[in-house]
């Protein structure tokens, strides 16, 4: 008959291999994410080199999904309504996801590409790519909410998107991609986590009119991190922001600023929790590659500790589908 001590020894060894297949459960549910924040040149050549350095850079880091900021091949050129502009816009697939497709394939990483899609003569977007970790294209995201603010002429260039809100079962993740002022609706969000997004990611180009910055600077990026801390309390996943940075000011066919300001692009993107919480937050000002390690089991806690998608009022939220409600 085994002695008490055998049993003890037997007790551990199955307590050391229930605690090892609950750490390498616990390993596996987490993936490391990177946003990649840059200043961007007037040559889209000289722009995806950097990006593809960024890439290279978070790959070696351990990055299994790396996202770029909004239309990083170019400077932000909706400054401005000029026909000029629209040169700068390329097919999908075309010579960007060609190279970003190698990237991903050579590092077995899932890249998020956002690009000046030109779709037909006349039809262009402001399109991300989606791209996995074998190479292969897996979809595009089009911008659904498209602005026209000042030093924001989106609409001139962008038709609206006709893709609806995604999500894509990528080899490493469920993700979910949306793009800059869609980071203001929630109906977005709440659309992509219904399909089972783990993780969103919202390429942004945000900042500040120089002029406004004293007056309103802090409240503006205060908002704009604030209502996407709020799709991921609501929707119990991780989002991730990248940004650029850097004054950009655009010129004219004569060479001439339009605008004397420009617009500071304020940086800081960053990768908040499930319970909204940051997890990392970049510099306003430097290129950078933030790394984030996020857990998906917390998106499985989260969903079940809160649980906002079980108590939704289905029935209730006809309305929404209504441009407004005058009490009819």
């Amino acid at each position: 008959m085994p002695t008490p001590i055998r049993k003890s020894a037997r007790r551990s060894r199955s307590s050391t291999r229930s605690s090892t297949r609950s750490s390498t459960r616990r390993a596996s549910s987490v993936v490391r994410v990177a946003v990649t924040q840059m200043a961007c040149d007037v040559s889209p050549a000289k722009n995806l080199a950097r990006q593809i350095a960024l890439i290279e850079r978070a790959a070696r880091s351990g990055a299994r999904i790396v996202c770029t900021q909004e239309l990083f091949a170019s400077r932000y050129f909706c400054q401005s309504e000029d026909h000029r502009f629209f040169a700068l816009a390329e097919t999908i697939p075309g010579p960007s996801t060609d190279a970003l497709a190698k990237l991903a394939k050579r590092h077995r990483i899932v890249i998020v590409a956002s690009l000046f899609e030109r779709r037909a003569r006349g039809l262009y977007h402001n399109t991300a790519a989606v791209i996995d970790a074998d190479g292969a294209l897996l979809g595009v995201y089009r911008k659904m909410h498209v602005p026209d603010d000042p030093l924001y002429y989106e609409k001139f260039y962008f038709t609206p998107g006709d893709t609806g809100f995604r999500a894509w079962k990528t080899s490493v993740a469920t993700i979910g991609v949306l793009i800059c002022w869609d980071q203001w609706f929630p109906e977005g969000a709440r659309l992509t986590a219904l399909q089972g997004a783990d993780l969103l990611f919202y390429p942004t180009a945000i900042g500040w009119h120089p002029s406004e910055k004293r007056e309103f600077g802090a409240t503006q990026r205060e908002a704009w991190e604030l209502v996407q801390r709020s799709h991921a309390v609501a929707n119990g996943c991780f989002v991730c922001v990248p940004n650029r940075i850097g004054l950009e000011h655009v010129e004219n066919a004569k060479g001439r600023r339009v605008n004397r300001d420009g617009i500071e692009f304020w940086g800081q993107s960053f990768v908040c929790g499930p319970d909204g919480a940051i997890v990392k937050r970049a510099s306003r000002d430097r290129e950078e590659v933030l790394l984030a390690d996020c857990d998906l089991a917390r998106v499985e806690f989260s969903r079940t500790h809160w649980p906002f998608l079980r108590d939704r009022r289905v029935d209730a939220y006809g309305d929404l589908a209504r441009r407004f409600s005058d009490g009819r």
